[in-house]
């Protein structure tokens, strides 16, 4: 019984294995979802859900800077990864007013998290 116990609670805590997907938003989605919804319609920003794969600037019905509707790329790793790490750097004149995520593993953990938004 010990053993089963020790692995049960030692299993919580292993991290995720590359490339397995989060089944919880990490603690800095808080600060997405103030302006963006994961699932349903748009908020102060467009929704995320769906947004691996999908062009920049391209929800329908919501109201992007010309930068942004301008953007050339789907979003992917790369993409989502540079521009949450400096949305200005990214997509110059975009209207997002975020700074970035400083963290490279906070960023990372974003973009497994919003992979699982489908």
């Amino acid at each position: 019984m010990r053993t089963l116990v020790i692995g049960i609670f030692s299993a919580a805590f292993v991290p995720l294995a590359h490339g397995q997907l989060p089944t919880q938003p990490p603690k800095t989605w808080a600060t997405c979802a103030a302006c963006h919804a994961a699932q349903g319609a748009a908020s102060i920003g467009p929704p995320l859900t769906g947004v691996v794969g999908r062009k920049a600037g391209s929800v329908a019905g919501f109201s992007y800077s010309r930068a942004m509707k301008s953007a050339s790329f789907n979003w992917d790793d790369k993409s989502l990864a540079e521009f949450l790490a400096d949305p200005q750097q990214a997509v110059p004149g975009n209207r997002m007013p975020f700074a970035g995520v400083s963290e490279p593993g906070e960023v990372a953990e974003l973009v497994k998290y919003l992979k699982t938004l489908q």
